[in-house]
């Protein structure tokens, strides 16, 4: 979608949209509009009672005594509560109600005593239509015209439109990423697979971003076999990703971000029920999240030096899938017994984060995995849950969650969780127990953490999907975490 800031005027025809704060006080862009229409914008408000309420919205179709086809008025509530996420979420609300537009003029007004800055709203607005607007329709080949959206062009006036347009350049770097991760997420596995998806990778290479295919034979050369079991019924050969960013100086820290890649997780010979599992073609959400990351980061040249890794496999239950009882080796020597060959996402995990550790030294790593359904039955929908060993890490990870409404839980680790995967004949075993799923998967995760290394687990299971829409997504991929990782960056390696 085109989008374009301009200095705050009139618009002369087409279809227009005009904020208004609490208190039903039309700004004086608005007035303007009013008067040309004879009035009807304040009429109309006026028998709908809309007083600015943040998030409602009213339309007046073909005003009298002007030229436009239609006006929306969106209420953005009281000055003092106007954050660009609040302002997000009203240009998502927008957008529903513009969408069979093709063109829209949407006038900011001057807000004295907003949250945030001017720019910064503006901005947030146009942000918020485009995130919403997301269709992935690239299978539809029926859909009559009627039926699809219009909107390919949004213009936003405001007197910040400078401001305006140099924040929405970091935006629409972020929202590309994100839009990156909805694709990923949404793909069918017959054609996202490990080979498919780490061609992708690689074609982001450039402009600084360095990418890095490692195959099977390397693996085995490195001893990877815990992830290979998992890949090992597949007939699609596992792949690793590596991502690097190097936007800071060489002797500032250096952050890594390891994602679960499971493009299609049918249990393997511990396999799931038929009922909904077509969903498992987004257990590789976690690696979506961290491609959709470094998309970001290289195109708003972010000024971090940062590390991602993609653990990419099928987990298949072919004749020779790995079975339940089977021991394993990880790639630093730890001895695995696989009970259930579904809970192979931390068998992935396991050896990127002793990959990450070997070969760059990270001192903060987060990983991401749609890894259990406990943790949906203990989230919901509505936050992911935060596993980690460092206080400091936690409280930065949730700050920037909150920030872009993107929320985390902690969740609880520690040595009684711990002794509840210890093995009677290996180091450990894959699965905990009946109970503290979602806790036990990240004690598994810890024990290949190097000592004196921050580290945080995001289990995203319960929101990578979303079966009805979010207040920026429609149903779908979500592209939850870009956002919230690129905000964690921007405050702690950036400020």
């Amino acid at each position: 979608m085109k989008v374009s800031f301009a200095k705050l005027s009139r618009p002369a025809s087409g279809a227009v949209a005009v904020g208004v704060s609490d208190g039903g006080k039309l700004g004086k862009t608005g007035q303007i509009i009013d008067r040309s229409t004879g009035g009807a914008l304040w009429a109309a408000m006026k028998a709908a009672k809309h007083t600015g309420q943040s998030g409602k919205t009213l339309t007046v179709y073909a005003p009298p005594r002007s030229k436009l086809t239609k006006v929306v008025v969106i209420g953005l509530g009281k000055a003092k509560d106007m954050t660009a996420q609040s302002l997000e979420e009203a240009g998502a609300i927008l957008y529903g109600a513009l969408s069979k537009e093709a063109r829209v003029t949407i006038v900011i007004d001057d807000i004295k005593n907003a949250a945030e800055d001017g720019g910064d709203l503006a901005a947030a607005i146009a942000s918020g239509v485009v995130l919403k607007s997301y269709r992935f329709d690239k299978y539809r080949t029926t859909e009559k015209a009627s039926a699809k959206p219009k909107l390919k062009s949004i213009a936003v006036s405001s007197n910040a439109f400078a401001d305006a347009r140099a924040a929405y350049k970091v935006r629409e770097a972020v929202n590309a990423g994100v839009l990156l991760t909805r694709d990923l997420v949404s793909e069918p596995p017959n054609v996202l697979n490990p080979a498919t998806f780490s061609d992708l990778a690689k074609g982001m290479a450039g402009d600084g971003l360095k990418v890095k295919e490692i195959g099977r034979k390397d693996m085995e050369k490195m001893g990877m076999g815990a992830l290979l079991g998992v890949a090992q019924g597949s007939i699609t050969e596992p792949k690793m990703i590596v991502f690097e960013w190097n936007g800071a100086d060489k002797n500032d820290p250096t952050v890594a971000f390891v994602g679960k890649g499971v493009t299609f997780d049918s249990g393997g010979i511990s396999l799931k029920p038929g009922a909904g599992m077509w969903d498992m073609k987004w257990d590789m959400g976690g690696a979506g999240v961290v491609t959709g990351l470094f998309k970001a980061l290289a195109g708003r040249k972010a000024k971090v030096n940062a590390v991602g890794i993609l653990g990419l496999v099928e987990n298949m239950p072919d004749a020779k899938a790995q079975r339940p009882g089977d021991v394993v080796t990880s790639a630093d020597g730890q001895t695995i017994e696989v009970l259930n060959t579904d809970a192979e996402g931390r068998l992935v995990l396991a050896d990127a984060l002793w990959y990450v550790q070997e070969h760059h030294k990270p001192d903060t790593i987060v990983d991401l995995a749609t890894l259990t359904g406990a943790i949906i039955a203990a989230l919901g929908e509505h936050y992911a849950g935060l596993f980690s060993n460092d206080d400091e890490l936690s409280t930065q990870l949730q700050a920037a969650g909150q920030s872009v409404n993107e929320r985390l839980w902690r969740m609880p680790v520690g040595p009684e969780y711990d002794k509840m995967i210890n093995s009677p004949i290996a180091d450990m075993k894959n699965l905990g127990g009946r109970y503290a799923g979602a806790t036990t998967a990240a004690q598994f995760l810890q024990r290949f953490i190097r000592k004196g290394t921050a580290w945080a687990h995001l289990d995203i299971a319960g929101v990578t999907w979303s079966e009805g829409s979010t207040a920026l997504a429609p149903k779908g991929g979500t592209g939850y975490g870009v956002r919230l990782l690129d905000r964690f960056v921007a405050d702690q390696y950036e400020s």
